[in-house]
This record gives C-alpha cells, structure tokens and sequence, in this order.
C-alpha cells in the first residue's frame, strides 16, 4: 500500500520487565466511577449507568524504558487550570461485544498506572454551554501511562490503595475497592455500546482529591500491586 502522507506511528506501551510492547488502540475512559469524586464534582453518586469519554491513542504519555516509570509532560495550552486525576489502568488483550461480566477479566491482558489530565477551566465552560467535553479531555499528552504488568503475573487487583501526590504533598488517597462498576462490570457495559479489540486502554475512573498541578510541578501516583508513576510537568 503507497500513502499519499507519512502513515501515523503505532502507539505501545511497554510491558514490564521487558517482554516485548503493548500496542495501543483507543483509550476509553470511565466518568465518576468513584462514589466521593462524584460528590466533590456535584453529581448523586448512585450507581447509574457508567459513561465514557475518550482520548487518542497518541495523548498517551510514555514513561521511560528501564526499571523507572518517570516522563516529562508538556504543559497543555489553552488552560489555566490544569487536573490530575489518578486511575488503574486496564489493558485488554481480547475484544468482543456483549461481554459477560463473569468472563470479562479473560480479556484482560494486564494493568497500569495512568493519569487522566483534564484542563477543569476547558471542561467547566463546556458543561455549563452543554457541549462535550473533548477538548477537555482528548488534548495532546493527556494520557500519561506506566508500564503495564500482565495479569499473568499480578493476578486482577480490586483492592490496593490509589493514591497521587503533587510536589510531595498527597492529594489523592483512596482504594480501588470504592469504584462504583468494578472492572469486570465495566468491560461488559462498555462491550454493550462498542465492540472492544485488543489493545483498547480503559482508564477506570479517579477518587475523590482531584486538583490543579502546575508548570514545573512532579506527579508521583501508584496502585498497590500494580506499579507507580512519576510525572513532571514540563
């Protein structure tokens, strides 16, 4: 095949320990999926349905090869308030539609440590206009994402503490237990809107504690049993 313009480079993510790269397909993320974080953005947190948003494949933010997990990000124009917001990772190495929950973790290929950046200002005029939010969301480096253990090795975590600090100081604090649709959950009601493929990302949502990072400022965010990050904005 001759294209008219340079093709468009795979995205991957290395798998820890170096076994080779995960190939990146589309990022799908989980809106509110944890009971507190709701709260503090002004929504009922009972169990509705989940939502999703997406990002590009290419937001996603490679952290260094080797035995540290750190990158540097550059930080997004257009925003004066930028957020983190720290999620656990899940990267599927199946698809399907219609997944049943109870056999969804077979499609589970292995998990990562993610951040969701969100330029607040951006999104907080586009809810209050009505309009979506990807602008907000799918910006570029938006998507900053550690090595990915394989479920082989680290089983499929739901409890371990989440927690991301800013400079040091702590902000989110939490455990992966409190996410109102598990992951299990996730996968199959997800697989009810799109058909899944191997190499999709889901960010599975944020706790509660999300607040602005600066020019400058380091990001050094974990899940128990699954692996940390370190993040710098440039």
């Amino acid at each position: 095949m001759s294209f008219v313009i340079p093709a468009p480079a795979q995205i991957s993510i290395p798998v820890a320990g170096g076994a080779g790269e995960f190939p990146v397909r589309r990022i799908y993320c989980v809106g509110r999926n944890y009971a507190a974080h709701a709260r503090e953005m002004g929504h009922d947190p009972d169990r509705e349905p989940p939502f999703f948003f997406a990002k590009p494949a290419d937001a996603i933010v490679l952290c260094e090869k080797g035995t540290g997990e750190t990158a540097i990000a550059p930080y997004p124009l257009a925003t004066k308030d930028l957020h983190h917001e720290i999620e656990l990772v899940v990267a599927l190495g199946k698809g399907g539609v219609n997944i049943p929950a109870d056999k969804a973790l077979e499609h589970v290929y292995g998990y990562a440590v993610g951040i969701d950046l969100t330029r607040r200002d951006i999104q907080a005029e586009a809810k209050k206009l009505a309009r979506p939010w990807d602008m907000a969301k799918g910006f570029d480096h938006s998507a900053p994402c550690g090595h990915i253990r394989p479920a082989s090795e680290i089983g499929h975590p739901t409890t371990g503490r989440i927690q991301i600090s800013v400079n040091g100081a702590v902000k989110q604090d939490a455990d992966i237990s409190a996410m109102i649709w598990n992951v299990p959950d996730t996968i199959a009601y997800l697989s009810t809107l799109v058909e899944l493929f191997p190499g999709d990302l889901i960010y599975s949502g944020t706790p509660e504690g999300v607040g602005p990072v600066a020019k400058g400022e380091t990001m050094e965010g974990s899940v128990e049993g699954v692996g940390a990050i370190i993040v710098t904005m440039g």
